[in-house]
Order: structure tokens, then C-alpha cells, then sequence
């Protein structure tokens, strides 16, 4: 799924009131501004995670990090998700280069149980596969290993806290 490219496949669903939503590519500033203000009604104000802990280097524009967006019929984001890979991402991969590294999957409030958060895993995956990638890594909240388990996710490894909220690590071979 290139810059700007929405999944394909994807049937246009209901996102509350009956209006329709698109999952796509995040292609340039504005799309981008959408991601980030979807995880910061998230992820900062919900869950209250501190804003720069939130936001890291691999949300600046580069070659390494791929945004994928759910978007509204109207144009109001819903959803966000991120893939990182490559050499820039060996934090997060283990240096593998055939891994990539899913993450920041927010969807807001008003949209859950829509089947949004579902097909943004989905489309983080179908990127994957477009660069080539095995596997897709990822560190749930603990909570959310069910949502993960239904998509083919594996746990693996211990119980962990990040920003003050429980995680595992878990896994996909594409």
C-alpha cells in the first residue's frame, strides 16, 4: 500500500451515524497531523502516557516509518497504526531486517467495536509484506492480547511495564 493508496479489499465500513471510513496510507503533513492527534486522544489524554514518551524519533519523516490511517467519510480520523523497518528500526526489530515492528494502534473512543482497529492490523501487515517482511512484531497492552490472538498474534517472553501500563511482546509470521 503506497503513500496515499487505500487498502485493498477493504470494504468501506460504518463508522457511527452510518457514515462510511477508508483505511489508507498516510501520505503528507496533513495526513500525518491526523495520526498524531488520533494517539494523542488515546494514548495522552486517555491513558494518560506523558506526550514525549508518545511521540519518538520515528515519527519524523523518514523512510523507515509507515503511518496508516482510518479515516471518516467526512474526514474525521478514527484510527492510526505504524509500521517501522529497516536498519532505523533495529531498536525495535532486533536488527532483523526481515521483521517489522507494528505499533501505536489507536483507534478513538467513539469508533471501537467497529472492526477498525482489525483492519488497521491489516493494512500494517499488507506493508509488511510490500517490503518484504516475515514477520510482524509487536508489544501489546495486556489487555488488548485477545484482540492480537484473534488476528494470529503469539505471545512470547514476560509480562512487562512500559509508561506504566502492562505489555508482551507477540508475534505474526506473514
Amino acid at each position: 500500500m503506497s503513500a496515499g493508496e487505500t487498502r485493498a479489499g477493504l470494504p468501506i465500513g460504518a463508522a457511527g451515524g452510518g457514515a462510511s471510513y477508508e483505511i489508507r496510507s498516510a501520505a503528507g503533513a496533513a495526513d500525518r497531523e491526523a495520526c498524531f492527534a488520533v494517539r494523542r486522544r488515546v494514548f495522552v489524554v486517555e491513558q494518560h502516557v506523558p506526550e514525549d514518551l508518545e511521540f519518538d524519533s520515528h515519527d519524523a519523516l523518514d523512510a523507515a516509518a509507515a503511518h496508516v490511517l482510518a479515516v471518516r467519510g467526512d474526514g474525521l480520523p478514527l484510527g492510526t497504526s505504524r509500521l517501522l523497518y529497516g536498519p532505523e528500526a533495529a531498536d525495535r526489530t532486533g536488527g532483523d531486517l526481515t521483521v517489522g515492528s507494528l505499533g501505536r494502534l489507536a483507534v478513538a473512543e467513539e469508533a471501537r467495536g467497529l472492526g477498525i482497529g482489525a483492519a488497521l492490523v491489516r493494512a500494517v501487515e499488507d506493508l509488511a509484506r510490500e517490503h518484504g517482511l516475515l514477520t510482524v512484531e509487536l508489544h501489546a497492552q495486556t489487555r488488548a492480547l485477545g484482540f492480537y490472538e484473534r488476528l494470529g498474534y503469539e505471545a512470547y517472553g514476560v509480562e512487562y511495564e512500559s509508561v506504566g501500563i502492562p505489555h508482551r511482546g507477540m508475534r505474526r509470521l506473514l
